[in-house]
Protein backbone atom coordinates (compact mmCIF):
# COMPACT_ATOMS: atom_id res chain seq x y z
CA UNK A 1 0.00 0.00 0.00
CA UNK A 2 1.29 3.60 -1.20
CA UNK A 3 -0.77 6.66 0.78
CA UNK A 4 0.27 10.60 -0.08
CA UNK A 5 0.50 12.79 2.23
CA UNK A 6 0.80 16.60 1.68
CA UNK A 7 3.34 18.80 3.47
CA UNK A 8 3.46 22.66 3.28
CA UNK A 9 7.49 23.16 2.55
CA UNK A 10 9.36 26.48 2.54
CA UNK A 11 7.25 29.10 1.51
CA UNK A 12 3.88 27.06 0.94
CA UNK A 13 4.85 24.84 -1.68
CA UNK A 14 3.13 22.16 -1.76
CA UNK A 15 5.19 18.70 -1.45
CA UNK A 16 3.82 15.11 -2.06
CA UNK A 17 4.96 12.51 0.17
CA UNK A 18 4.57 8.88 -0.35
CA UNK A 19 4.14 6.69 2.65
CA UNK A 20 5.14 3.03 1.95
CA UNK A 21 2.90 0.24 3.79
CA UNK A 22 0.40 0.92 6.68
CA UNK A 23 1.62 3.28 9.41
CA UNK A 24 3.46 1.83 12.09
CA UNK A 25 1.95 0.64 15.28
CA UNK A 26 3.55 1.74 18.63
CA UNK A 27 6.46 -0.95 19.14
CA UNK A 28 6.13 -2.18 15.96
CA UNK A 29 7.89 -2.10 12.05
CA UNK A 30 8.63 1.93 13.78
CA UNK A 31 10.68 0.36 16.27
CA UNK A 32 14.18 0.63 14.17
CA UNK A 33 13.17 4.68 13.15
CA UNK A 34 11.59 6.43 10.26
CA UNK A 35 13.43 6.79 6.66
CA UNK A 36 12.80 9.71 4.36
CA UNK A 37 13.88 9.37 0.83
CA UNK A 38 15.26 11.96 -1.29
CA UNK A 39 15.31 11.28 -5.23
CA UNK A 40 17.99 13.03 -7.34
CA UNK A 41 17.39 16.43 -10.25
CA UNK A 42 15.16 14.93 -12.61
CA UNK A 43 13.67 12.08 -10.41
CA UNK A 44 10.87 11.80 -8.43
CA UNK A 45 9.56 9.74 -5.34
CA UNK A 46 8.33 6.34 -7.04
CA UNK A 47 11.98 6.03 -8.27
CA UNK A 48 12.35 4.73 -4.35
CA UNK A 49 9.19 2.01 -4.82
CA UNK A 50 11.82 -0.92 -4.66
CA UNK A 51 13.83 0.16 -1.70
CA UNK A 52 10.76 1.66 0.26
CA UNK A 53 9.50 -1.89 0.49
CA UNK A 54 12.06 -3.54 1.77
CA UNK A 55 12.60 -0.97 4.07
CA UNK A 56 9.22 -0.85 5.66
CA UNK A 57 9.58 -4.57 6.68
CA UNK A 58 11.64 -2.37 9.85
CA UNK A 59 10.94 0.95 9.39
CA UNK A 60 8.50 3.32 8.59
CA UNK A 61 9.56 4.49 5.07
CA UNK A 62 8.35 7.62 3.08
CA UNK A 63 9.81 9.43 0.10
CA UNK A 64 9.51 12.83 -0.96
CA UNK A 65 8.54 14.38 -4.43
CA UNK A 66 10.78 17.52 -3.99
CA UNK A 67 9.71 20.99 -5.54
CA UNK A 68 9.83 20.53 -9.61
CA UNK A 69 9.15 17.31 -9.63
CA UNK A 70 6.67 14.54 -9.36
CA UNK A 71 3.69 15.37 -7.77
CA UNK A 72 4.90 18.56 -5.79
CA UNK A 73 4.70 21.97 -6.77
CA UNK A 74 6.27 23.60 -9.22
CA UNK A 75 6.76 27.47 -8.44
CA UNK A 76 7.51 29.29 -12.15
CA UNK A 77 9.78 31.62 -10.00
CA UNK A 78 11.08 29.22 -7.61
CA UNK A 79 13.01 29.80 -5.43
CA UNK A 80 14.91 26.44 -6.55
CA UNK A 81 17.97 27.12 -4.13
CA UNK A 82 19.65 25.03 -1.79
CA UNK A 83 18.25 26.68 0.97
CA UNK A 84 14.53 26.00 -0.31
CA UNK A 85 15.20 22.31 -0.74
CA UNK A 86 17.05 21.78 2.67
CA UNK A 87 14.00 23.52 4.20
CA UNK A 88 11.36 21.33 2.48
CA UNK A 89 12.95 18.09 3.67
CA UNK A 90 12.70 19.55 7.04
CA UNK A 91 9.45 20.66 6.90
CA UNK A 92 8.43 17.13 5.57
CA UNK A 93 10.89 15.48 8.28
CA UNK A 94 8.77 17.77 10.82
CA UNK A 95 5.17 17.59 9.58
CA UNK A 96 5.07 13.64 9.27
CA UNK A 97 7.23 13.41 13.13
CA UNK A 98 10.13 10.98 11.74
CA UNK A 99 12.92 12.73 13.70
CA UNK A 100 15.22 11.30 14.53
CA UNK A 101 15.44 10.48 10.86
CA UNK A 102 17.31 8.27 8.95
CA UNK A 103 17.84 10.19 5.29
CA UNK A 104 18.93 8.32 2.52
CA UNK A 105 19.14 10.19 -0.65
CA UNK A 106 20.47 10.01 -4.45
CA UNK A 107 22.73 12.81 -6.31
CA UNK A 108 21.35 16.31 -5.46
CA UNK A 109 18.71 14.53 -2.80
CA UNK A 110 22.06 13.10 -1.08
CA UNK A 111 23.45 16.87 -1.08
CA UNK A 112 20.20 17.71 0.41
CA UNK A 113 20.27 15.19 3.13
CA UNK A 114 23.60 15.33 3.92
CA UNK A 115 22.97 19.64 4.17
CA UNK A 116 19.96 18.92 6.56
CA UNK A 117 22.22 16.29 8.47
CA UNK A 118 24.86 18.98 9.18
CA UNK A 119 22.83 22.01 9.79
CA UNK A 120 19.83 20.07 12.15
CA UNK A 121 21.62 16.94 13.63
CA UNK A 122 18.99 16.50 16.38
CA UNK A 123 16.58 15.50 13.79
CA UNK A 124 18.77 12.96 11.78
CA UNK A 125 19.95 9.67 13.29
CA UNK A 126 22.15 8.23 10.16
CA UNK A 127 22.50 9.09 6.60
CA UNK A 128 23.03 7.55 3.26
CA UNK A 129 24.95 9.25 0.66
CA UNK A 130 24.31 7.74 -3.23
CA UNK A 131 26.65 8.82 -5.99
CA UNK A 132 27.00 12.67 -5.34
CA UNK A 133 30.37 14.43 -5.34
CA UNK A 134 31.45 17.00 -2.63
CA UNK A 135 33.40 18.85 -5.32
CA UNK A 136 32.59 21.81 -7.45
CA UNK A 137 31.02 20.18 -10.50
CA UNK A 138 32.10 23.81 -12.70
CA UNK A 139 30.13 25.87 -15.21
CA UNK A 140 31.44 23.46 -18.14
CA UNK A 141 29.16 21.22 -16.86
CA UNK A 142 26.21 23.28 -16.34
CA UNK A 143 26.60 24.32 -20.06
CA UNK A 144 26.65 20.51 -21.55
CA UNK A 145 23.54 20.14 -19.28
CA UNK A 146 21.91 22.98 -21.16
CA UNK A 147 22.82 21.32 -24.37
CA UNK A 148 22.15 17.60 -23.34
CA UNK A 149 18.58 19.38 -22.28
CA UNK A 150 17.96 20.85 -25.77
CA UNK A 151 18.81 17.75 -27.36
CA UNK A 152 16.17 15.95 -26.00
CA UNK A 153 13.58 14.60 -28.91
CA UNK A 154 10.25 15.72 -27.71
CA UNK A 155 7.75 15.19 -27.37
CA UNK A 156 8.02 11.52 -27.66
CA UNK A 157 5.31 9.45 -29.64
CA UNK A 158 5.65 6.70 -27.33
CA UNK A 159 7.17 5.64 -23.79
CA UNK A 160 9.06 2.83 -25.91
CA UNK A 161 10.49 6.06 -28.03
CA UNK A 162 11.30 7.29 -24.42
CA UNK A 163 13.23 3.89 -23.33
CA UNK A 164 14.87 3.22 -26.45
CA UNK A 165 15.83 7.41 -26.67
CA UNK A 166 17.48 7.13 -22.76
CA UNK A 167 18.46 3.70 -22.83
CA UNK A 168 20.33 3.39 -26.42
CA UNK A 169 19.82 6.40 -28.68
CA UNK A 170 20.69 9.27 -26.29
CA UNK A 171 24.78 10.45 -27.07
CA UNK A 172 25.38 10.95 -23.85
CA UNK A 173 25.50 7.17 -23.56
CA UNK A 174 28.69 5.39 -24.02
CA UNK A 175 27.02 1.87 -24.48
CA UNK A 176 22.80 0.93 -23.58
CA UNK A 177 21.53 1.30 -20.31
CA UNK A 178 17.87 -0.78 -20.18
CA UNK A 179 17.33 0.37 -16.69
CA UNK A 180 18.27 4.40 -17.66
CA UNK A 181 15.49 4.00 -20.27
CA UNK A 182 13.32 3.03 -17.75
CA UNK A 183 14.28 5.66 -15.30
CA UNK A 184 13.19 8.51 -17.45
CA UNK A 185 9.94 6.49 -18.44
CA UNK A 186 8.56 7.23 -15.39
CA UNK A 187 9.70 10.85 -15.76
CA UNK A 188 7.66 11.69 -18.35
CA UNK A 189 3.62 12.40 -18.79
CA UNK A 190 1.17 11.85 -22.16
CA UNK A 191 -0.50 15.63 -23.12
CA UNK A 192 -2.09 15.85 -26.36
CA UNK A 193 0.89 15.72 -28.67
CA UNK A 194 3.15 13.16 -27.04
CA UNK A 195 4.84 12.17 -23.95
CA UNK A 196 6.87 14.95 -22.13
CA UNK A 197 8.79 15.22 -18.82
CA UNK A 198 6.85 16.33 -15.85
CA UNK A 199 9.12 18.65 -15.06
CA UNK A 200 10.64 22.15 -16.68
CA UNK A 201 13.56 21.79 -17.96
CA UNK A 202 14.48 25.15 -17.14
CA UNK A 203 13.77 25.25 -13.61
CA UNK A 204 15.67 21.76 -13.06
CA UNK A 205 18.56 24.08 -14.74
CA UNK A 206 17.71 27.06 -12.16
CA UNK A 207 18.16 23.41 -9.13
CA UNK A 208 21.41 22.87 -10.69
CA UNK A 209 22.99 25.74 -10.98
CA UNK A 210 22.54 26.62 -7.32
CA UNK A 211 24.71 23.67 -6.27
CA UNK A 212 27.36 22.89 -9.12
CA UNK A 213 29.94 25.84 -8.68
CA UNK A 214 30.83 25.26 -4.54
CA UNK A 215 31.80 22.37 -3.04
CA UNK A 216 30.42 20.91 -0.06
CA UNK A 217 33.19 19.83 2.13
CA UNK A 218 32.23 22.32 4.95
CA UNK A 219 28.53 20.72 5.42
CA UNK A 220 30.25 17.20 4.60
CA UNK A 221 32.58 17.77 7.68
CA UNK A 222 29.54 18.99 10.22
CA UNK A 223 27.83 15.62 9.88
CA UNK A 224 27.50 13.96 13.29
CA UNK A 225 25.67 10.72 12.27
CA UNK A 226 26.82 7.87 11.26
CA UNK A 227 26.75 8.20 6.97
CA UNK A 228 27.36 5.71 4.62
CA UNK A 229 28.89 6.83 0.89
CA UNK A 230 27.99 4.46 -1.87
CA UNK A 231 29.15 4.61 -5.32
CA UNK A 232 28.62 2.56 -8.57
CA UNK A 233 31.76 1.33 -9.93
CA UNK A 234 30.03 3.09 -13.31
CA UNK A 235 28.29 6.15 -11.86
CA UNK A 236 29.55 9.52 -11.65
CA UNK A 237 31.32 9.46 -8.36
CA UNK A 238 34.76 8.33 -8.35
CA UNK A 239 36.23 6.53 -5.76
CA UNK A 240 38.65 8.62 -4.80
CA UNK A 241 36.67 11.35 -4.06
CA UNK A 242 34.28 8.95 -2.00
CA UNK A 243 36.97 7.94 0.08
CA UNK A 244 37.97 11.13 0.60
CA UNK A 245 34.68 11.88 1.93
CA UNK A 246 34.23 8.81 4.29
CA UNK A 247 37.90 10.51 5.88
CA UNK A 248 36.18 13.76 6.23
CA UNK A 249 33.16 12.51 7.50
CA UNK A 250 32.85 11.80 11.28
CA UNK A 251 31.67 8.46 11.10
CA UNK A 252 31.55 7.58 7.42
CA UNK A 253 31.94 4.38 5.92
CA UNK A 254 32.38 3.40 2.27
CA UNK A 255 30.62 0.08 -0.07
CA UNK A 256 30.37 0.21 -4.02
CA UNK A 257 28.23 -1.42 -5.82
CA UNK A 258 29.58 -3.50 -8.89
CA UNK A 259 27.73 -3.34 -12.44
CA UNK A 260 26.05 0.19 -11.29
CA UNK A 261 26.00 3.34 -12.83
CA UNK A 262 25.01 6.55 -11.21
CA UNK A 263 21.47 5.07 -10.85
CA UNK A 264 22.86 2.93 -8.46
CA UNK A 265 19.61 1.97 -6.37
CA UNK A 266 17.42 1.91 -9.46
CA UNK A 267 19.40 0.05 -11.90
CA UNK A 268 21.27 -2.84 -9.27
CA UNK A 269 18.80 -3.20 -6.46
CA UNK A 270 20.10 -6.32 -4.97
CA UNK A 271 23.73 -4.81 -4.76
CA UNK A 272 22.24 -1.42 -3.83
CA UNK A 273 20.65 -3.41 -0.70
CA UNK A 274 23.08 -5.80 -0.06
CA UNK A 275 25.70 -2.53 1.18
CA UNK A 276 22.94 -0.55 2.35
CA UNK A 277 20.76 -2.69 4.95
CA UNK A 278 23.56 -3.88 6.97
CA UNK A 279 24.82 -0.21 7.75
CA UNK A 280 20.98 0.39 8.44
CA UNK A 281 20.87 -2.48 10.76
CA UNK A 282 23.74 -1.11 12.44
CA UNK A 283 23.55 2.40 12.89
CA UNK A 284 19.56 2.16 13.37
CA UNK A 285 18.85 -1.09 15.46
CA UNK A 286 15.51 -1.49 16.56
Amino acid sequence: MVRRIDVSGSGGVRLAAWEFADPPQAGGRNGAGAVLLLHGLLGRAAHWAETARWLSVRHRAVALDQRGHGRSGRPADGPYTREAYVADAQAAVEHLGLAPVILIGHAMGALTAWQLAARRPDLVRALVICDMRASALGAAGQREWGEWFRSWPVPFATLADVRKWFGEDDPALERPKPARGDFYAEVMAERADGWRPVFSRRQMLLARETFVHDAHWEDLALVECPTLVVRGLDGELGRAEAQEMVRVLPRGTYAEVPDAGHFVHYDQPEGWRRVVEPFLGAAAPA
